[in-house]
């Protein structure tokens, strides 16, 4: 064979190659290869061969993928938002019954006197010369407590002592001439004109008489007042004077006495607590380093409210004890009378400024905001003084989360608390 005819085998093998591939991309679109790539038609390019299969697969698998995708996105349905999804909410509920209560009311506060009686000078600006007694000495009414410089008041007394006698003196001497002026009468020489001289004398003697004595008394009465004395028996709480120090009247006082050593506790409790407190009430006060509470009994209620604090003030009275020292911080336990209260979890009771409420469900499960009255608190739970009979459902967790009139659904009931 000559040498002319050796390239055609090759020719047809590459004409055999020359193919058209066309590949759906789901689409509509179409991709032809009329001619395969030059590499192909070498005797040498079996690996390039297999490289232009892969390439050729993967971008079918690529076109097929998007093809899906698109069906897929135009066949689906928008996401609704979590806003616009109306789920009811699921609550728990308990019903509470009602149950024999004790309930303790606590009142915090302090020692104080019942009536504390402050002392000064009620007389003039004087130099204190003496004083007898100290805080915390027990005296007895009328004992003397401090004593003024009376060195000026004493002479003057006694000069105006002096000048009463010498009154009176003349006024008995006038009033006598005028009674024998009278026996004589017009018979003894005596004129109409001279008796009623003798009775003009005689008045005025008796008025000046009265002036003296009550100028003596005035001075009398400045003498006693440099005399600091205790109105009352009692205890002497505070003491301000020294020996040498003016006291004046205004002045800040120079000693306080504790009224017949009545002491009480001046406390404050809570406003829906206060309702349930009433005078004559027995009380327990404790004070720090005492393990024994001491006696005593609600003698005065407050009648106001801090607006502030929502606290009231509740006022017991106690027996004389040296321990019971004013000022000294103490707490009191009130016990109420037992009665039938409900008595709910402490999660369930909430507060903001209308006051203290829980959140009921009603037959056609709907929240009602419930306005209730709390009356202690045991550890078991709430005490509700007023506001529920115990037979409604009250919602125990996430009330916080509720609002009133919105629609829920009540999980089953667990055991009733005992």
């Amino acid at each position: 064979m000559s040498t002319q005819n050796d390239p055609q085998p090759v020719q047809r093998e590459s004409a055999a190659m020359a193919t058209s591939v066309t590949v759906d991309t789901g689409g509509g679109a179409w991709i032809g290869l009329d001619r395969a790539p030059p590499e192909i038609a070498t005797e040498r390019g079996v690996g390039t061969r297999k490289l232009w299969w892969i390439t050729t697969g993967a971008l079918l698998a690529l076109a097929v993928a998007a093809g899906v995708t698109l069906r897929v996105t135009r066949a689906s349905k928008p996401l609704t938002p979590l806003a616009d999804q109306h789920n009811i909410p699921l609550v728990s509920t308990f019903v509470p019954g009602v149950r024999p209560v004790n309930t303790e009311v606590m009142v915090t506060g302090s020692i104080s006197a019942r009536h504390d009686l402050p002392i000064g000078d009620g007389g003039q600006a004087e130099r204190i010369v003496a004083v007898y007694a100290q805080v915390g000495d027990l005296v007895r009414r009328g004992q003397i407590l401090a004593q003024l410089d009376d060195s000026v008041l004493k002479p003057q007394v006694a000069e105006l002592a002096a000048a009463l006698a010498k009154a009176q003196a003349q006024a008995a001497l006038a009033a006598a001439e005028y009674r024998r002026a009278v026996a004589i009468g017009p018979n003894g020489g005596l004129s109409a004109q001279n008796v009623e001289q003798l009775q003009a004398a005689a008045a005025i003697s008796a008025a000046n008489t009265k002036m003296v004595a009550a100028q003596l008394r005035q001075k009398r009465a400045e003498l006693a007042l440099t005399r600091i004395v205790a109105p009352v028996a009692g205890t002497v709480l505070t003491r301000t004077a020294e020996v040498g120090q003016v006291a004046s009247p205004g002045g800040p006082p120079l000693f306080t006495l504790e009224d017949e050593n009545r002491v009480e506790l001046i406390g404050q409790v809570a406003e829906q607590d206060l309702a349930s407190l009433k005078v004559g009430q027995p009380a327990q006060v404790y004070l720090i380093g005492y393990p024994r509470p001491f006696p005593g009994h609600i003698w005065l209620l407050g009648a106001t409210v801090d607006t502030q604090n929502r606290l009231g003030q509740v006022r017991i009275a106690l027996a004389p004890n040296p321990a019971l020292r004013p000022g000294a911080f103490a707490h009191a336990v009130i016990s109420e009378s037992h009665a039938e209260r409900p008595v709910v979890p402490q999660t369930a009771v909430m507060t903001d400024s209308k006051g203290s409420y829980v959140f009921i469900v009603n037959r056609r499960n709907i929240v009602v905001r419930q306005p209730v009255q709390l009356g202690g608190v045991l550890a078991s739970g709430v005490v509700i003084a007023k506001g529920l009979t115990g037979q409604e459902r009250v919602v125990t967790l996430a009330g916080g989360f509720l609002q009133g009139g919105e629609k829920v659904q009540v999980a089953p009931a667990g055991p009733a608390h005992s």
